[in-house]
């Protein structure tokens, strides 16, 4: 876009600089002044004569000194913060003079700047003008472009004199119109303009030492290259267009009206200097002519300066000038223009407000807008910018684009003043906009809310409704008033919503259940209170809920009173879908702000606005369906479980569902003992209950579980409820299982023989017997009472019953005997076999003892005959050889009496001078000690030789054992 089609505007504040006194207006007026430069808070001035003056604030010569003997001084670089000053003289006879000045350090003895360092800047021998210089912050590089098209960079410590290089990096055969660094802290490139060409080098980093690039073949005239130092582009301004440059490449660009001379950057602004523009046609020629215009242009319009905010694409300044401009420069915050006549003007720029005010005048608030949040400026003073857009558009009819800049100015702008505009009917759809967006912002009154509920009445916008009442916030109009209405009405879930909404939990239920009849839908409502709330509103409608959601229900009471009760969560898919009927909940809305009109009533509304329905539709049900439990975000809650006896009543006539509850309640570790019994009695009482009511497999099954309830130690059912709830429910084993339990075996088994059982009799002696064994003469006596009964009961078990009485010892085979022959019933025949093993048995066993008696006598005889023989008879010894080395035997030598013969050194002395023992009967004769010893303790042992007699079969076998270890008269054998 060309400058010429750029919006213009006059940001700036131009002034002519007063000069302090009349030595500085001299330096102005005469033409001295050769280069310019700014730094530090202060202006230098390079002059003809090789003199440096340095300007202050008050436009004063501060200080002055001679920088060059000879030559015209034709660039200078002050470097920001420092007080280091870089003058370059120029004399065609002889290379440009290069000098860096400490202007803090004067010399003792001139009072001048110290020079810290002098260099001639080499050009091939060639001598030629400079037409551009540039160097980096720090001085460690500088580059000087000649008018012959060379471009020599000098590297080096020019601060402290340590040594420079120069190098020729560039050269052509056209003049350089400009050098200019970027740097990073990885990489330092060098641009170089041309007249004809733009180019980069790389002269520290990666990449340096490589030939120049071409950037783009087109040049600028000498001026039209500088840096912008905020952002470090390149700025190179052509006839056709300003462009911009970084490393990367070009950037953006936007169109020049004609050829310019000077360009310069200040803030966000690039000031372009450029000459007059041409004359225009013949015609137009003639009339100035005509009028003498030709000459006052030619005096008048010697150059021209335009100020572009290239951002914003304006034109923040433009004027004519009756001199050309020597020089731009910027100090002190403000923008200066040297002339060739030697003055001076000040371009400063207007305040914030004061460019605003001028984008007002012409109604350009988009661009007021641009400018503020370019300037950093507030939200709250950026609002009011929207409000005096959005009033603009308001005035012009655009009511739509007025009311998104109202919405946008709503934070610090009283909504009255917005509502009254829009009250017309014909605005209605606005006006919701902006009372929708206050409620979003919540900064909406009880008053915004209720006149946003007449909008949507008054456009029967049912949708906007229905989604109004379920956002998040609260409403601001009577809860109780609309839920009332909303029950009266027939609409239950618009009242459930609410009353839900604002925490209504207990007319919540009483909606879904009582109005609604949705017991699935309270169940679970109930379900997502917390523990302390769940609990009266689950108590109240205990019976109903069992009734119709009896499962579910069930599964509430089990976690409730099991300790596990955790509140559900909605986590409903965002696919999922409301479907609301409209004779149902949008007719019920209808209803409800018919209600609310009648509560602020407006010029356009009316009762009829609103449709009454006629009749109840279906009502569609907001389901919890999609409700789940998050175990990350929803952990069991603290709480202390009612006893479980509460909920007995809440069962009555849901037998099934209480056994569910009751069996769930049991599998608990941390129920009280209390709570555990009156569990165990009520599940037994309701086991035998559903036994009672069924008949075959089903009613064993249910008494098997009965009978599996009670069994164990450790059941805390009293046996009396046992009994007394066994006795009502005809349940033998109960009873049976009492007794056992209480240890009256034999009571069991009585039972059995009383009531004439005997297929009962036998289970109970074969589950019975190996516990209490007299069972078995009692089952023998038994058998052989009645005939029938031994008939029933088989000569199998008759001949069991009696093996296991003759292995045991029951009974003696007299005893038998004795109880066989009190009857007539029992044969010969069937206790031939058991008499038969008994005595064959008994033979057996007095021929064993025969002759072990006759072994121990052989050997007690031996043994005696032995003794008497040591006694009365000399030991021959017979062995030659020593059993203790091996060798012959020889004297002095050892002879025991048990024939054994050593060598005297062969045995080992004892330590407390006792005889010697034989070596190889030793290990023997320590074992019969041992056991001598073991025969003496045992002696003194009394409850050994009473456990013994206990636990033997045989008490006369034990004590002949007993008495045969030497035990009984261990002291008299001893003796």
């Amino acid at each position: 876009m060309a400058l010429l089609l750029w919006k213009a505007f006059d940001f700036f504040e131009v002034s002519q600089v007063k000069l302090g006194d009349d030595e500085t207006r001299s330096i102005f007026e005469n033409n001295e002044i050769s280069s310019v430069c700014s730094g530090s808070e202060s202006l230098f001035i390079g002059s003809d004569n090789g003199y440096v003056r340095i300007i202050g604030p008050s436009w004063k010569i501060v200080r002055s000194f001679q920088a060059h003997e000879t030559g015209r001084i034709t660039h200078m670089r002050q470097v920001e913060g420092t007080s280091l000053l870089v003058t370059v003289s120029e004399d065609l006879s002889n290379e440009p003079v290069l000098k860096v000045w400490a202007l803090d350090k004067p010399v003792k003895k001139t009072g001048l700047p110290t020079c810290l360092s002098t260099l001639n800047i080499h050009n091939g021998r060639k001598q030629f003008p400079i037409s551009s210089f540039t160097a980096l912050d720090d001085l460690s590089q500088l580059a000087v472009g000649f008018a012959n098209g060379a471009v020599t960079v000098i590297r080096g410590d020019l601060i402290h004199d340590r040594g420079t290089k120069q190098r020729i990096v560039y050269e052509s055969e056209e003049p350089i119109t400009g050098v200019e660094f970027v740097a990073d802290p990885k990489l330092t490139t060098l641009f170089v303009a041309t007249t004809s060409k733009l180019l980069k080098l790389v002269i520290s980093g990666k990449g340096q030492g490589q030939p120049p690039r071409t950037i783009e073949d087109a040049g600028c005239a000498a001026g039209c290259m500088t840096a912008n130092s905020k952002t470090g582009d390149i700025i190179v301004v052509r006839e056709d267009a300003v462009y911009y440059y970084t490393s990367e490449g070009r950037g953006l660009c936007f169109a020049n009206d004609g050829a310019t001379s000077l360009v310069s950057t200040f803030q966000d602004y690039v000031g372009l200097v450029s000459p007059p523009p041409a004359s225009g046609s013949g015609s137009s020629d003639s009339i100035r002519r005509r009028f003498g215009g030709t000459n006052t242009e030619s005096l008048f319009n010697a150059a021209r300066f335009t100020m572009v905010d290239p951002t914003l694409q304006i034109v923040a300044h433009s004027e004519s000038l009756i001199s050309e401009v020597k020089a731009v420069f910027q100090i002190w915050g403000d923008l200066f223009l040297l002339m060739q006549d030697g003055k001076v003007n000040r371009y400063h720029e207007k305040s914030l407000q004061q460019r605003l005010e001028l984008l007002y005048q012409r109604n350009l608030f988009p661009l007021a807008i641009n400018l503020a949040q370019k300037s950093g400026m507030d939200a709250q003073q950026q609002n009011v910018i929207y409000r005096k857009y959005g009033d603009h558009l308001y005035q012009k009819g655009d009511y739509d684009s007025a009311m998104s800049q109202y919405i946008k100015a709503i934070d610090n702008t009283e909504p009255s003043q917005v509502i009254r505009k829009f009250l017309d009917t014909q605005r209605i759809h606005n006006l919701i906009e902006y009372l929708e967006e206050l409620h979003e912002r919540h900064k909406a009154t009880a008053d915004h809310t209720t006149l946003l509920l007449n909008c949507y009445a008054k456009l029967k916008d049912v949708d906007k409704l229905e989604k109004f009442i379920k956002s998040e916030g609260d409403l601001k109009f009577d809860l109780d008033t609309a839920i009332t209405m909303c029950r009266q009405g027939g609409y239950f879930e618009q009242a459930a919503y609410l009353a839900t909404k604002h925490g209504e939990n207990d007319l919540v239920v009483d909606i879904l259940i009582e109005d609604s009849k949705n017991y699935a839908e309270a169940l679970d409502f109930i379900w997502h209170l917390d523990a302390e709330t769940a609990y009266p509103c689950l108590m109240k409608y205990a019976r109903v809920l069992l009734e119709n959601c009896p499962s579910d229900t069930t599964k509430i009471f089990i976690d409730y009173y099991t300790g596990k009760y955790k509140p559900k969560v909605h986590k409903v898919p965002l696919e999922e879908t409301q479907t609301i009927s409209s004779s149902g909940f949008a007719a019920g809305a209808a209803i409800a702000v018919q209600n609310l009109t009648s509560l602020l009533p407006l010029p356009y509304m009316n009762a009829s606005a609103v449709p009454t329905p006629t009749g109840q539709g279906s009502q569609a049900t907001v389901s919890d369906a999609g409700a789940v439990i998050e175990p990350e975000t929803n952990t069991e809650q603290k709480y202390t479980p009612p006893p479980p006896r509460t909920a007995f009543s809440s069962f009555i006539d849901h037998p099934d569902e209480f056994i569910i509850f009751l069996e769930a309640c049991l599998k608990e570790d941390t129920l009280k003992e209390s709570d555990r019994a009156d569990i165990y009695t009520t599940l037994f009482e309701m086991y035998l209950h559903k036994a009672s009511e069924r008949k075959g497999m089903q009613r064993e099954e249910w008494e098997s579980k009965a009978k599996k309830l009670i069994e164990g130690r450790e059941v805390p059912i009293e046996n009396s409820n046992v009994l007394l709830l066994s006795h009502l429910s005809d349940f033998r084993d109960g009873t049976t299982l009492v007794k056992e339990q209480s240890g009256l075996l034999f009571d069991i088994f009585r039972s059995y023989t009383s009531a004439k059982d005997t297929r009962g009799a036998i289970k109970a002696l074969r589950k019975y017997g190996p516990e209490e064994p007299q069972l078995y003469p009692a089952a023998l006596a038994y058998f052989t009472s009645d005939a029938r009964i031994l008939e029933e009961a088989g000569p199998e078990e008759l001949a069991n019953v009696l093996k296991k009485i003759d292995q045991d010892g029951l009974m003696a085979p007299l005893q038998v005997i004795q109880t066989l022959g009190s009857n007539a019933v029992a044969t010969m025949g069937m206790i031939k076999p058991y008499l038969r093993e008994t005595i064959t048995r008994e033979r057996r066993e007095i021929a064993s003892n025969r002759r072990q008696i006759n072994s121990f006598r052989k050997e007690t005889e031996s043994k005696r005959a032995e003794i008497v023989e040591l006694g009365s008879k000399p030991a021959v010894f017979q062995a030659q050889r020593c059993p203790g080395c091996g060798g012959l035997l020889e004297l002095p030598a050892v002879h025991f009496l048990c024939k054994h013969s050593f060598h005297q050194r062969c045995l080992k002395q004892s330590e407390d001078g006792s005889e010697v023992e034989c070596p190889v009967c030793a290990v023997n004769n320590a074992a019969v000690r041992a056991m001598k010893r073991s025969q003496d303790e045992r002696a003194d042992r009394h409850d050994l030789f009473k456990d013994a007699l206990e636990k033997g079969d045989d008490s006369f076998k034990t004590v002949a054992q007993w008495f045969g270890q030497g035990v009984m008269g261990a002291g008299t054998m001893e003796s």
